[in-house]
């Protein structure tokens, strides 16, 4: 095989990437030289390559601020609806490519970049990583920032700019282990902080009820200092904004008369309030009640209900002065979606301003907060619904306490009216749990407070309505929907695959890449031969050059004509990474008894984070690494089996490694994987799957049909029939004679010489209590890997299932998503109006 394309050759192909006018390229140069002089301090005059790359993103920073604020310009003059998305998480990753891409920019960026003797990817991975979500549901976030700017709707993110985003991993002796993300050390140069609109945040306290209505007095205060991103969309000089909020102490401090005596504890004691944007909670999918987090979660919602009001009560650009006083029209000019139940306090804190601070009457202020807010939800496992304790409400924020009290009475009586004597209805439905520690159920409060309740696919939205919420579906089914998640394409196929999307944009043009059900044209190609080859071609050469980033990085060989078997994602027990681990297992027993028999070789690459209080999930990755240490040394086994824990998956790693894949696993146990992305991006990319019917691995076998994927396991009814059954793992073990050796092996210390004992926690767990059922799919499993053999020994029919699944991955944009947000939610319609660029007048 040839060797991958160099920068220089790619730069010489016409690509969606534009042609590069000489006129770009000599502003870039000159900007850039312009940028460095500036960076270079008066005692250095050699750049390091850290200092070319914030020229650089200068340079294109520059390009963004004339659009940035002739967006909200005209919004201001227009004053559409505004959108606000409310996430603890945005997983951001890196932004100097993408601001490349979206503004059309990439090619003359390279061009200037390669005149000037340097390397744009180099660059590039000099960037540190915006690792401020854990997973799914803040890259989720990240990608509907995206789609709502390139869809032209006056939309803002809201989240805490966290000081540490997620650890970063290392793997010492086959464990995790996690060191501080210091991702600002260096500065960050897409971030603005705007003084000029702090906000006071209050905690503690206590509630005086007055004649002139209620007042909560005594408060700690913290200060929120916002800082602003730009959020660009794709070609039409769209630039939204992305609001974070860090944590500052007011000068006063505890400074205040009883502190008198000791200024310097009082100064070092700052650090108490400002640690509420110090560090991400590493979680995923679990709820961990700590006092600080709930602080989190109050601070991103007081400070930005603030923002949203007084944008609501300004009218014209940098005006300040209040002119709308009145709220009736507070749900027509504002929407507030609530990314998981994190941001739920919106709902009390918008009622307590409209109550007590803007003396609306309460059933208004009601009717108002219930049409402006609207909740996704993400996940349908228990221990991942926050519960938060009634004591540590009372004491932190008791007068959201009261009005969560009394927002639950209203609620109860409407229940108890329509089903007179259901006690026990009462109770499920109640917003307050009794028992020895009375806990306030956040997902309750968001249903009755929200005029919208989605969940993210439509087996998940379904759950959703018959199980999870169904007394709330039977009180008011018009409330809930579905929004099958997606993916914005221009980072995870245009960016992440250039390859790829231009021999795409070769054949059907260059529409797909706002209008992804375009790739639906590309079905009539499945049986053109140039085309099959080329899809090969791209496929190989992304292969070979993620072999070599591997080489380089973890000093791991590996045979690039492998079949590239991938699975990453967050390390938890319902996702299964275990019965891939059993998998490998299996593969590498036949190959043992058989060293002659010739098989398919296999790259296996696991990667993803586990909790850091999480055993089971660190355990499990020791185990994979175990398991690799043992099959990658053996001489009988050769290339033809290798098992490669990835190091510190992260959004830069994803869009390396899902381009280079052949085979995505999407394993998790039927009705426990709400949507999943990961399973989408790989689709678009080329690879094709293997799963459960779980999550939009349904629909995606419903657009590309079911036998073009590889689906095996037991359905939601099957798992279901399973639990009134009783699960008996010992069944399986028993029946199954693979299965035995391979959990034997694991169990005697084959994998763990110098620890005999080191997995018998993850036996016990696999033996007497897995709720997620790993050994009831293991023989389905097997199989289907078979057939995946199978069709890999045929690289012309796998590759033709490979351009059906590109063809039909069209819905899985996170464009059509957020239509679907905009219309049957939000009440707006996105706009395909190009605002004029900076250097042309404006209308």
């Amino acid at each position: 095989m040839s060797a991958p394309l160099s920068d220089g050759e790619r730069r010489k192909q016409i690509s969606v990437r534009g042609i590069a006018g000489l006129g770009d390229v000599a502003e870039v140069r000159k900007s850039f030289n312009r940028h460095l002089h500036f960076t270079l301090v008066k005692d250095r005059n050699v750049a390091t390559p850290r200092d070319y790359y914030f020229a650089l993103a200068h340079t294109v920073r520059d390009h963004l601020v004339g659009r940035w604020i002739r967006t909200q310009q005209h919004y201001y003059e227009r004053d559409p609806k505004r959108i606000y998305y409310l996430s603890l998480e945005f997983y951001m990753g890196r932004t100097l490519q993408n601001t490349m891409v979206n503004l059309g920019l990439q090619n003359a960026c390279d061009e200037a970049i390669y005149q000037r003797g340097l390397d744009l990817e180099e660059l590039e991975e000099i960037e540190e990583d915006a690792g401020l979500g854990n997973g799914g549901l803040g890259r989720l976030a990240a990608c509907f920032l995206d789609s709502m700017a390139t869809l032209g709707l006056a939309a803002y993110g809201y989240g805490i700019r966290y000081e540490f985003g997620i650890f970063n991993q290392k793997i010492v002796d086959g464990w995790q282990v996690e060191e501080a993300d210091d991702w600002l050390r260096y500065g960050n140069p897409w971030e603005k902080a705007r003084p000029e609109y702090m906000l006071p945040v209050h905690f503690y306290g206590r509630v005086d009820h007055t004649p002139e209505g209620v007042k909560w007095v005594d408060t700690q205060v913290v200060l929120a200092m916002p800082y602003d991103t730009p959020v660009p969309g794709y070609k039409n000089n769209t630039v939204n904004t992305m609001r974070l909020w860090s944590a500052k102490a007011p000068n006063d401090f505890n400074l205040q008369e009883f502190n008198v005596g000791d200024y310097i504890e009082a100064v070092l004691d700052r650090n108490l309030a400002e640690n509420i944007s110090r560090v991400l909670y590493p979680n995923d999918n679990f709820f961990e009640g700590k006092e600080l987090r709930l602080k989190q979660e109050y601070f991103v919602v007081a400070a930005t209900l603030q923002d949203i009001i007084r944008r609501f009560k300004s009218s014209k650009f940098g005006c300040r002065d209040p002119v709308r006083t009145c709220f009736e029209t507070f749900p027509d000019k504002v929407a507030i979606q609530l990314n998981d139940t994190h941001p739920a306090l919106s709902i009390p804190e918008l009622m307590r301003i409209l109550v007590d601070v803007e003396k609306v009457d309460w059933d208004k202020a009601w009717e108002i907060t219930k049409r402006t807010c609207a909740y996704t939800n993400h996940t349908v496992l228990p221990e991942a619904l926050e519960r938060w304790p009634v004591s540590m409400f009372e004491k932190l924020l008791p007068r959201h306490l009261e009005i969560i009290y009394a927002l639950n009475q209203m609620h109860l009586d409407r229940v108890a009216a329509l089903y007179p004597g259901d006690i026990d209805r009462l109770r499920r439905m109640s917003v307050i749990e009794e028992g020895d520690c009375k806990r306030i159920n956040m997902a309750h409060l968001c249903v009755i407070g929200s005029h919208a309740v989605n969940g993210v696919a439509r087996i998940h939205s379904d759950i959703v309505k018959n199980s999870v919420f169904k007394d709330f579906y039977e009180l008011d089914p018009e409330k809930f929907q579905n929004k099958t998640n997606g993916i914005t394409p221009r980072r995870w196929l245009l960016l992440c695959n250039p390859g790829l999307a231009d021999i795409i944009a070769e054949r059907i043009g260059e529409d797909f890449i706002t209008d992804l059900n375009q790739l639906k044209k590309l079905l009539d190609f499945i049986d053109n031969e140039a085309f099959i080859r080329d899809v090969a071609k791209v496929k190989q050469e992304n292969k070979m050059k993620f072999a070599a980033y591997l080489e380089e990085h973890y000093k791991v060989k590996i045979n690039a004509s492998s079949m590239f078997d991938v699975q990453v994602k967050r390390i938890h027990e319902y996702k299964r990474q275990l019965l891939n681990c059993l998998h490998a297992i299996t593969l590498y027993n036949r190959i043992r008894s058989d060293p002659s028999k010739s098989i398919v070789p296999r790259t296996i690459m696991i990667g993803g984070k586990a909790a850091p209080g999480y055993h089971m999930a660190k355990m499990i990755i020791k185990l994979i690494t175990s398991v690799g240490e043992v099959i990658n040394n053996d001489p009988y086994v050769g290339d033809r089996l290798k098992v490669i824990f990835l190091e510190n998956y992260r959004v830069s790693l994803a869009e390396k490694v899902i381009p280079a894949a052949d085979l995505s696993q999407q394993i998790s146990t039927a009705g426990t994987e709400a949507s999943g992305t990961g399973n989408m991006k790989f689709m678009v990319n080329g690879a094709l799957t293997i799963g459960t019917m779980d999550g939009a691995n349904v629909e995606m076998a419903e657009e590309a049909g079911e036998e073009n994927l590889f689906i095996f396991g037991m359905r939601v009814e099957d798992v279901e029939a399973l639990d009134r059954q009783g699960y008996n793992a010992q069944e399986y073990y028993e029946r199954l004679p693979e299965l035995r050796q391979a959990v034997d092996q694991i169990s005697s210390g084959f994998f763990s010489p110098r620890d005999p004992s080191c997995f018998r926690d993850v036996v016990n767990m696999l033996m007497y209590h897995d709720r997620f059922k790993v050994f009831a799919d293991y023989e389905a499993y097997i199989k289907c890997q078979g057939q995946v053999d199978q069709l890999f020994m045929d690289p012309r029919e796998w590759t033709k299932k490979v351009i059906r699944n590109i063809a039909c991955s069209g819905k899985f944009s996170s464009d059509r998503t957020i239509m679907e947000y905009a219309r049957e939610i939000w009440g707006v319609e996105p706009s395909a109006t190009k605002i004029p660029p900076p250097n042309l007048p404006r209308d």
